[in-house]
């Protein structure tokens, strides 16, 4: 009983946040960069390969909303900082691809959340009283049924956009998702955070 409360207690917290921008940086001396019309390489980094191809699409389709034009990163496979392509090698590809900029975006997960199971209540109510009085008492039970429902994960993104030819960070910033079973919509509203906060900070020309 005190688990099924406890995780719910957990539900409840962590769906209270709402998706929203942790932090971010910004180079003044790069205001309207990229140009419009300009090409950005588009790299998303994380361990699964589903989470890599949906961050890309969805960061792609939000820069062409912005009037860049995406190149998306070959995709090689990486399965975490260890393997992922370095931003040495990044730039060598967006020179090759004639980008300008660098979009790299790292996902991860950051919060767990485990909903409680079902519970079933029972109710006893309403017996007579005694001679002198009447009266009733009622007393009512609840047990979880099962163990705890599906684990739902929170995303946290890390996104930074980088000059091709100075090699200089123009832009950075982190982001976070509540849990939820949608990730896809998840990786969509991060992208179009992350990437409204950017303009916001004078990036992307007009």
């Amino acid at each position: 009983m005190r688990r099924t409360l406890l995780l719910s207690m957990l539900w409840l917290l962590a769906g209270c946040a709402g998706s929203r921008i942790n932090a971010q940086w910004s180079d003044p001396q790069f205001a309207g960069q990229p140009p419009r019309g300009a090409k950005v390489l588009v790299a998303c980094q994380a361990a699964d390969p589903t989470l890599r191809r949906v961050c890309a699409d969805r960061m792609a389709a939000k820069l062409s909303a912005l009037g860049a034009v995406p190149v998306l990163a070959p995709d090689n496979g990486d399965v975490g900082e260890a393997t992922a392509p370095t931003e040495v090698a990044l730039l060598q590809t967006a020179r090759s691809a004639g980008a300008v900029a660098l979009l790299r975006t790292q996902i991860s997960p950051e919060v767990v959340a485990v909903a409680p199971g079902p519970s079933i209540g029972i109710g006893i109510g309403g017996f007579g009283g005694s001679y002198r009085s009447g009266g009733g008492v009622g007393f009512g039970v609840s047990a979880p049924l099962g163990g705890a429902g599906p684990a739902e994960t929170g995303y946290a993104t890390t996104a930074s956009l980088t000059d091709v030819a100075s090699g200089r960070l123009m832009w950075s910033a982190r982001a976070s998702a509540p849990p939820s079973s949608d990730v896809a919509q998840q990786l969509s509203t991060l992208a179009t955070l992350l990437l409204d906060a950017a303009r916001q900070a004078g990036l992307f020309a007009a």
